[in-house]
């Protein structure tokens, strides 16, 4: 079960590329657990890997996760009494650490070069043994270790793992059992002094005083080896839950050949952030039959680890912008044209000189149609004559049998002095109705081709309205020419 005793909670990406979407989920557990019990969220940098991380990819990390909405209690920019919060800047913590270890004879040299190891794995996998350090040079003499030393190879730590069974209970998956055997003899420190994975998180989140390690099932294993050292260095261990994974349509691991895999490529077509959070909390989740909608008010106050499926939940986009068009409906229309204005100025669209009423009218009629902000592009270009161009479907549909009848109705009811030059809708088609008998699709559909070259859209009424006599004059001259 889970403890209620203001837990502290941890999120510690790598920076070696953009927030992907799974990580951000596994980031909104521990936020949520962490609020919901009043605890703290802290946020940890893991960027011992120098060869891979930049400050870029740290920056645009930070940046998603306030997009986001998930704030940190100490982290960078947030320093507490646990810091610093970057691993590169811990190093001699990690080094008095394994001197402890090396002092009791837990870890050993392991000179072992990267050729040599690739074909130890070799001959296992050939033999069909899952792959794991044998120990070869766990009982090196004296002797050969200088004789190592002396050809310039400098060594790795290796932690010297005991047979036996590890055991532990996971908060979402219950009784958990891995042999100590099956593991193999694992790196603590690299040659180049730089901390393994799993001798850094252990020491971190000791220090750091983690009551609760929630993280993906893929690194069940890892635990094992953290309990081990966390044994090793006399530390207690904190409670461990390890949520499902996010998959692929083809149920294998969300990955980029999958489509759009960040928070940032999100971002960039106009996913909302409260709706990006909202799909990844129900992600094999459950809050309640029917429920979908939620704040980030509502998740926190529901929120339950025991609500976290076993299971992999796949990854749809169609459901995630289903779920952001709900969200962007309920935008008022002003507070909506500033999230817009980016797409449109990125897409040529000039919109200051037309006044804010404007905008926000063909906003309102747009809005239900965005499945992702940057669709405005798709839409708004009915609305700009010099973007007035004939598609192939428009041009079938007006060169139909009746549809000339209609342009020629249209012209002459355009011509019309009694036709108002705003919101003119209302006369143009009770004229069109009385003068040709025509009535449904068959008079709407060649109205609409001719007014905005396309064949679907915006609701008609509220684009010719806002267009006005004038625009769709224009535009009916120009649809009887392109369609003859």
């Amino acid at each position: 079960m889970e403890s209620v005793s203001r837990p502290r909670v941890r999120f510690a990406p790598s920076p070696t590329g953009d927030l992907h979407v799974g990580n951000a989920r596994t980031a909104l557990f521990n936020w949520l657990f962490a609020r919901h019990y009043g605890g703290k969220f802290v946020l940890r940098i893991e960027d011992t890997d120098r060869l891979r991380t930049s400050e870029a990819f740290e920056n645009r990390i930070i940046g998603d996760l306030r997009w986001l909405g998930m704030d940190w209690d100490e982290g960078p920019e947030k320093d507490g009494r646990h810091g610093p919060y970057r691993q590169s800047e811990r190093l001699d913590i990690y080094t008095r650490h394994l001197d402890v270890l090396v002092r009791e004879g837990k870890v050993y040299p392991c000179y072992c070069t990267d050729e040599e190891l690739e074909a130890e794995r070799s001959r296992l996998l050939s033999r069909g043994i899952a792959p794991r350090y044998t120990g070869k040079c766990r009982n090196l003499t004296d002797e050969r270790k200088r004789k190592l030393e002396g050809e310039g190879r400098k060594p790795a730590w290796r932690f010297a793992v005991e047979e036996g069974a590890i055991e532990f209970d996971d908060l979402i998956r219950g009784a958990m059992r891995f042999s100590g055997s099956d593991l193999g003899d694992f790196i603590a420190v690299r040659s180049n002094g730089i901390p393994a994975y799993n001798f850094a998180v252990v020491i971190d989140d000791h220090l750091m005083e983690i009551s609760h390690v929630i993280r993906g099932e893929d690194h069940l294993s890892n635990t094992a080896m953290q309990l081990l050292l966390y044994r090793a260095l006399g530390f207690d261990a904190p409670l461990f839950a390890h949520h499902a994974l996010i998959l692929g349509k083809d149920r294998s691991k969300l990955s980029k050949r999958h489509g759009a895999v960040t928070v940032s490529e999100f971002r960039k077509k106009g996913v909302l952030p409260e709706a990006l959070v909202n799909y990844l909390a129900l992600l094999g989740s459950s809050f309640g039959e029917g429920t979908e909608v939620l704040s980030m008010e509502e998740m926190v106050r529901v929120f339950s680890l025991q609500r976290a499926g076993k299971s992999g939940a796949v990854f749809g986009e169609e459901k995630l912008e289903w779920l952001n068009n709900l969200y962007i409906r309920k935008y008022k229309n002003r507070e909506l044209a500033g999230l817009l204005a980016p797409y449109l100025k990125d897409a040529g669209y000039e919109t200051e000189s037309r006044g804010e009423e404007w905008l926000d009218a063909v906003i309102d009629t747009i809005k239900g149609n965005l499945r992702v902000l940057s669709d405005i592009t798709d839409y708004i270009d009915v609305y700009y004559d010099d973007c007035y161009e004939m598609t192939k479907e428009a041009r079938d549909v007006l060169r139909e049998e009746r549809s000339w009848e209609i342009l020629s109705a249209l012209t002459d009811v355009l011509s019309d002095t009694k036709c108002p030059e705003e919101d003119p809708y209302s006369f143009i088609v009770e004229s069109l109705r009385k003068r040709t008998a025509i009535k449904g699709k068959s008079l709407f559909m060649p109205v609409r081709a001719a007014v905005t070259g396309k064949t679907w859209g915006p609701e008609l009424n509220h684009v010719m309205n806002i267009l006005g006599k004038e625009s769709l004059r224009r535009r009916v001259q120009l649809a009887v020419e392109t369609a003859r």
